[in-house]
């Protein structure tokens, strides 16, 4: 990525014209990153010039609640801006991309709030988290599906005219069941079942335990419920994974589960949408974030993603994103306030 390391006089850069905040806020962290305003439209990824990155903990306020994750919010903005050698004064435009925001009610809630925080000329844009991630891999155009699969899971399309459509997203109690915490979850059942004799052997009880280092699968219930965050529960993922390459059953099929219910949420969304064209050949791209999506030495949870997509949708176009969902944030306010500014100019 170019631009400049953080506290790298960039000071000068911001001073010309101002910066722009693009914020992603996710279950397991938060990153704010800052971009000149007065920059050229980036030709690559790599030509983005962040001037600044900082990094929170969780703003979902669903997991950690509303005061806690605004005040993460808060936090990480000054952190960049301060990183940044520069201030509020200096902020043009705001992309909060934030998931938990899920309803317009959520978008001005967050709205009100922010405006209290900073000059009153400044553009905000609230979004839900989601929006940051196509934009990542979009350069800051929105058209097209992403699939985030982390801690938890979403699929977000919009069209070229601004319609948009989303699938899953809705949180472990009704079933993120392809994120991070719905394949954990799967696999700590599937071990208090085998436990218990109401399920099959699995190899997912040794390694878990081994992981955790507990000595009985009596112990897992006061380790869940000890500290039931979303992001703790989803950490087992990697221990799922290397079972299921090695051969265990139980945990092949959680895994072969959890890739058709991302494959499911995709085609639901584009087919809302019509991504695919009226006849569905046409091609879209579908942008892959999260870290249950990276590639494993075996068992490829994205290639397995899309296989299964292509089988009804053949135009589906995966793109890996080359810079992270916070600069999509960024470079979708960028968009907005240049398209803003050339308005007011007549041009």
């Amino acid at each position: 990525m170019g631009g400049y390391e953080n506290g790298d006089s960039p000071a000068a850069a911001a001073g010309e014209g101002g910066v722009i905040l693009g914020v992603d806020g996710g279950t397991t962290n938060t990153v704010c990153v800052c971009l000149p305003v007065a920059m050229p439209p980036p030709e690559s990824p790599g030509a983005v010039p962040v001037l600044s990155r900082a990094v929170a903990g969780c703003s979902n306020r669903n997991s950690v609640g509303e005061s806690a994750a605004l005040e993460t919010l808060e936090q990480v903005m000054a952190q960049a801006l301060t990183l940044a050698n520069t201030d509020r004064s200096a902020v043009r435009a705001v992309c909060l991309a934030v998931s938990g925001v899920n309803h317009p009610s959520d978008q001005q809630r967050m709205l009100d709030w922010i405006r209290d925080l900073f000059p009153g000329h400044i553009k905000f844009y609230v979004e839900n988290d989601a929006v940051a991630a196509l934009a990542s891999g979009t350069m800051g155009k929105l058209h097209g599906c992403v699939l985030i699969a982390g801690t938890g899971s979403i699929a977000y399309g919009v069209t070229e005219d601004g319609k948009v459509a989303r699938a899953a997203g809705a949180g472990p109690v009704l079933g993120d069941w392809g994120s991070g915490y719905g394949i954990a979850a799967q696999a700590l059942t599937a071990v208090v079942k085998a436990y218990d004799g109401r399920g099959p052997h699995t190899n997912l009880t040794r390694e878990i335990l081994r992981k955790l280092e507990l000595s009985s699968p009596d112990e897992l219930i006061g380790w869940t419920y000890a500290d039931p965050s979303w992001a703790r529960i989803a950490a087992l993922v990697p221990v799922v994974v290397s079972s299921a390459e090695d051969g265990d059953e139980v945990a092949n099929k959680i895994l072969h589960d959890s890739v058709q219910e991302l494959a499911d949420s995709v085609v639901a969304v584009v087919r809302r949408l019509k991504l695919c064209g009226e006849d569905g050949m046409d091609q879209f791209p579908l942008v892959l974030v999260g870290g249950v999506l990276e590639g494993n030495k075996q068992w490829n949870i994205s290639g397995e993603v899309v296989r299964c997509i292509s089988k009804v949708f053949p135009g589906v176009h995966p793109i890996r994103p080359e810079v992270e969902p916070a600069v999509g944030a960024a470079l979708l306010a960028w968009n907005h306030h240049r398209k803003g500014l050339k308005l007011e100019n007549g041009s």
